[in-house]
């Protein structure tokens, strides 16, 4: 194993790390996916026919990737920029592609946590998934993508409590207008057709069509998510700044 890998891997475990002892992440990362998905299954409140638990199910896990890829991964790199963390880790020998190669890593790493955690639970809480495998890690992978963009966009262009309050306020606008837990069909048409337009909604529809049965992932669905997949980084490139300015 070269030095190069190395020392992706020693930052990698360090991201982990950190992430493992933060327990505000680790609240928005599993907890709170976790306690809407056993509150809602046992809830009867959703205006939804059926069982919830077959709603519920992949707008959690769509809430999941929403949680780590935008929401602490803004929060996280905004302090990180903030206290100057970044501007000297990309002057380490670590340098900055594989800083955020390790990263990356690191939030694939929690969602397939998160999957672990989410998907069982959700079958002994009743589900019944008939899974697309292609279709869902299509769905994970863009929305993944999209998220961390949109998240790099307000963390490397705010101020890190500007960055903190804005993460989290937009976090529960997308979960809100999104299909996770409250069904698009009883929004108002006007805020439908704006949700569908988000990556948060797209994302659900997605990955909702791809683990739930008889449910077909319109193609408008696949088009938005992926024209944020692109947008999203290249609008990042532009705003990210690597030292916040003083």
């Amino acid at each position: 194993m070269g030095p190069d890998v190395k020392g992706l891997l020693a930052h990698l475990r360090l991201e982990l790390t950190l992430l493992a002892r933060n327990g505000e992440s680790l609240l928005l990362t599993l907890g709170i996916p976790v306690l809407l998905l056993v509150f809602f299954a046992n809830v009867d409140v959703l205006p939804f026919d059926g069982e919830p638990i077959d709603f519920l199910a992949p707008g959690v896990l769509a809430l999941a990737v929403l949680s780590t890829a935008f929401t602490n991964l803004a929060i996280g790199v905004g302090f990180e920029r903030e206290y100057g963390v970044l501007k000297r880790l990309g002057s380490t020998p670590l340098g900055r592609p594989r800083l955020l190669a390790a990263k990356t890593l690191a939030i694939a790493v929690v969602e397939a946590i998160q999957i672990v955690v989410l998907w069982p639970l959700a079958l002994v809480l009743g589900w019944n998934p008939s899974v697309e495998p292609f279709a869902a890690l299509a769905a994970l992978v863009l929305g993944t993508i999209a998220c961390a963009g949109l998240g790099l966009c307000l963390a490397g262009s705010l101020k890190a409590l500007v960055t903190l309050a804005a993460a989290n306020g937009i976090y529960v606008l997308l979960v809100l207008l999104s299909g996770m837990v409250i069904p698009l069909d009883e929004l108002p048409a006007a805020v439908r057709a704006v949700a569908r337009a988000l990556p948060s909604g797209a994302l659900a529809e997605a990955i909702r069509g791809a683990v739930a049965v008889g449910v077909d992932v319109p193609g408008r669905a696949w088009i938005v998510l992926a024209a944020w997949a692109i947008a999203a980084p290249v609008a990042a490139t532009r705003l990210f700044r690597w030292e916040a300015e003083s």
